[in-house]
């Protein structure tokens, strides 16, 4: 099979969707009830830090694009102390995303990650969806998706734009079809591939998107000289596995990045990939070991939908 150089491409911009088309898609469908995570008023306050690096976007976006956001002051601590681990300006501008797309997050939760970067940055332009859990989840995750709608309702001036979706496989649409520029996932394929659910999964990211718009995928890398089967308790992912099936639901690959790559992780730990932190599953066990060897060693992969 002939693959593509491994190299981050220039592709072409898709076609853009009128954004009050787009909200009207959505006000169809959203998982609203009870909180008013789908708000089309005009902007209100923003952070300088936002307003600055909307103002640097005209063109395609860099990573001193988003190291810029990182500095806003609504960043909660926890998040903080995570970017030396998840390398967030490198991968954004790595996959791509401008200020005036339409960026679906799969299960962002309540500690929302990249949701604290990017719904601020794309609420006057572009649009943030948060891809949740639907009603099926299990109690302790229905109650984190609980604890992400309050944080939405409770800080309308960084949230207010955010639409809330339902994710289960491809039970549900993520979005209405053909209007997202990119769907962004992090660290979830070993779940669904454990569960039966990654071709689904992929399905509903491959209606949501655009032709040509971009999946981007991040996940714990697992060993070559393992097979996949033997890797799943662990929750490493071999980069060949993942990249066959993304490509067999109708993706191609276009690019793929070092940058959340980790050659301390040796990918042999207890308790899998949940020994190292934040996780630290053994508590104070070796923790200083774990500590050192830092979060996995993870591959960072661009498709576009074909």
């Amino acid at each position: 099979m002939h693959r593509p150089s491994l190299r981050r491409s220039a592709l072409s911009t898709p076609k853009r969707r009128p954004r009050a088309l787009l909200v009207a898609g959505l006000a169809s469908f959203a998982w609203l009830a009870g909180d008013p995570t789908l708000d089309v008023r005009p902007a209100q306050a923003q952070s300088a830090t936002v307003r600055s690096a909307q103002a640097s976007t005209a063109a395609a976006p860099t990573t001193q694009t988003f190291t810029a956001l990182l500095a806003g002051a609504h960043r909660t601590p926890g998040n903080v102390a995570r970017d030396p681990h998840r390398h967030p300006a490198e991968t954004l501008a790595f996959f791509g995303i401008r200020d005036d797309s339409t960026v679906v997050e799969i299960l962002p939760g309540s500690a929302g990650y990249y949701m604290e970067i990017l719904a601020p940055w794309l609420r006057d332009r572009g649009m943030y969806i948060a891809a949740g859990r639907d009603e099926s989840a299990p109690p302790a995750y229905l109650a984190d998706h609980q604890k992400l709608l309050a944080r939405l309702a409770a800080e309308p001036q960084l949230y207010g734009r955010v639409a809330v979706t339902r994710f289960n496989a491809d039970r549900h649409e993520i979005a209405p079809a053909g209007s997202a520029d990119f769907v962004i996932t992090f660290r979830n394929l070993h779940n669904w591939m454990d569960r039966g659910e990654l071709d689904g999964a992929l399905r509903a990211f491959h209606r949501a998107l655009k032709p040509g718009g971009v999946l981007g995928v991040v996940d714990h890398r697992g060993r070559s000289d393992l097979s996949q089967e033997a890797q799943m308790k662990s929750g490493y992912v071999r980069q060949d596995v993942a990249i066959e099936a993304i490509e067999r639901a109708g993706f191609r690959l276009v690019a793929a990045s070092e940058v959340n790559a980790n050659p301390r992780d040796t990918k042999d730990h207890p308790q899998g990939v949940w020994t190292l932190p934040p996780t630290y599953r053994l508590k104070d066990q070796d923790r200083a070991k774990y500590e050192a060897i830092g979060e996995s060693d993870r591959f960072t992969l661009k498709f576009v939908k074909r």
